[in-house]
């Protein structure tokens, strides 16, 4: 009817527009709603801003299958109708219309979560994008560095990521000389660039250009980064279930450490996957006492930065505890090794990150670990560190626990656990401190020259531990704000995880 009339009497054109104007609205929102809740058009610019003439609305839904985008900066709605986002977010288009166009949010599985109208050059095909293969999304530093200092990257491999960090966008991630360059990517007037002086259209073209041109240290850029490949929480999707196993599935290979109560080997299971073995030593019921302790800790605790269990095998002496297998060994060991001895602050500070983020899970449990100690921390590829040696770990449901075990790590372990058998979250944050030292120091054993007596006495003195050598001085405070006397002037895990994340978060 509407083209009829238009056709009929020309010169009553404006009349004709006002009258299907909000018609042309309702069947556009009808339209929208087909997939999500769009929001509500309201407010005195809302038809202005967003109702185009019939000339210009020559919009046709777009099929969902090829109308995939990403964004690529964020967003804040400035309207009712808009839809804010973050970048790296994933759409649908609904309609395209002009500069502004509606558009369904959607998560990881496709699912829509909101639908409104966005700026269409805040937008980019996902293909174009999400699909390169150094495109890794919304990733923090810390996640970056275990996928770029992997062996299986030389110089010169590269990432783009989103960053975690509030209002900081794309970042260009680079391994130079087995340490990381982060570049910031900026977005002004529809192009981006790292340097002002070349700016571009696409992430893809400015990729390309680096690929052949220089980029202040880095020569230029090579392969795209090889994703680490992820660890399982099990050995085979058959054993989810199924914690006791059969010795036999289990051959022992090398021999990795030795403690008070176990010996621990690298082993196969089923001749094709790599495991950590932990040998009882003997049948006594201390021993096994302290194996069924480890055993319910594992069992309940589930974190990518805590050791993995993986199964026992209880049926014949000696008892086995299977873990997942971490290549580098123990933090300790490592950090000793010519490749630790290398690492600049930021992995370190990384690493050290990683130990926090595990022990703030143990933290928000109700569990001790009451033995943490970089030999208890095991590393693999990436620089991925996890606790472990959970053998005198405790779930608690009061804030302390008491003990009268005399067999403790003196050098690690808080005074008042030490003089009165309190353990509680703050003696393990003390432990933390102790930690930290080793990790600055590249594993140097704590207190040297000093023994046990010796320490637990110069510590009610008030002493502390100098600084290491080319430490900085903020995390020589935190080491400080650890080693406090008394347990309540100690801070939490989560705020050790959050200071050590800004020094290397962008």
């Amino acid at each position: 009817m509407e083209d009829c009339l238009k056709r009929s009497c020309p010169c009553l054109r404006s009349l004709w527009d006002r009258m299907f104007k909000s018609d042309k609205k309702n069947e556009l929102q009808r339209k929208s709603s087909n997939s999500g809740p769009i929001k509500s058009v309201s407010g005195p610019d809302s038809e202005q801003r967003y109702n185009t003439s019939p000339s210009e609305c020559q919009t046709q839904p777009v099929d969902p299958e090829r109308a995939v985008y990403i964004a690529i900066w964020a967003f804040e709605a400035r309207d009712t109708a808009e839809l804010s986002f973050d970048a790296g977010d994933r759409f649908r288009v609904v309609v395209r219309s002009g500069d502004w166009w509606t558009a369904s949010k959607l998560d990881t599985s496709g699912r829509v979560l909101a639908t409104g109208i966005v700026p269409r050059n805040f937008l980019d095909r996902a293909e174009s994008v999400s699909s390169q293969p150094w495109f890794f999304g919304k990733m923090n530093r810390i996640e970056c560095l275990s996928h770029l200092m992997t062996g299986q990257n030389k110089d010169g491999a590269f990432l783009i990521r989103v960053s975690e960090t509030d209002n900081v966008g794309h970042v260009l991630s680079v391994k130079v000389k087995n340490k990381a360059k982060h570049f910031k990517i900026y977005f002004s007037e529809s192009k981006f660039y790292v340097e002002e002086s070349c700016s571009f259209y696409s992430l893809l073209d400015l990729v390309q250009h680096y690929q052949s041109h220089p980029l202040a240290s880095v020569d230029k850029l090579e392969k795209p980064c090889v994703r680490r490949k992820p660890k399982h929480h099990d050995l085979s999707h058959s054993t989810v279930d199924m914690w006791e196993l059969p010795k036999e599935d289990f051959t022992l290979e090398d021999k990795l450490g030795s403690g008070f109560f176990a010996d621990v080997y690298r082993g196969k299971w089923k001749n094709q996957t790599y495991v950590a073995i932990k040998v009882l030593k003997n049948n006594n019921s201390l021993n096994q006492q302290t194996f069924q302790m480890e055993v319910e800790v594992l069992k309940q605790l589930r974190h990518n930065h805590l050791i993995s269990l993986f199964a026992i095998c209880t049926a014949s002496t000696p008892y086995y505890i299977i873990t997942e297998y971490m290549e580098k060994g123990n933090l300790q060991s490592f950090l000793r090794s010519r490749e630790g001895n290398a690492l600049d602050l930021e992995i370190l500070t990384n690493m050290a990150c990683q130990v926090a983020d595990g022990m703030t899970y143990l933290e928000d449990h109700n569990s001790i670990h009451r033995d943490l100690a970089a030999r208890n921390v095991l590393v693999s590829e990436g620089y991925l560190c996890k606790v472990a040696d959970f053998g005198l770990a405790r779930f608690i449901k009061e804030p302390v626990y008491l003990s009268n075990d005399k067999k403790i790590p003196y050098k690690w372990t808080a005074p008042e656990s030490i003089e009165h058998g309190r353990f509680s979250n703050k003696s393990d944050v003390w432990s933390f401190g102790v930690l930290l030292h080793e990790i600055y120091s590249h594993g140097a054993n704590p207190y040297p020259g000093m023994s046990n007596k010796v320490v637990a006495e110069e510590l009610k003195r008030g002493y502390r531990m100098p600084a290491p050598s080319k430490c900085p001085d903020f995390i020589y405070k935190i080491m400080q704000s650890c080693w406090s006397e008394h347990p309540e002037d100690r801070p939490t895990f989560k705020w050790l995880k959050s200071e050590l994340q800004e020094y290397i978060n962008i």
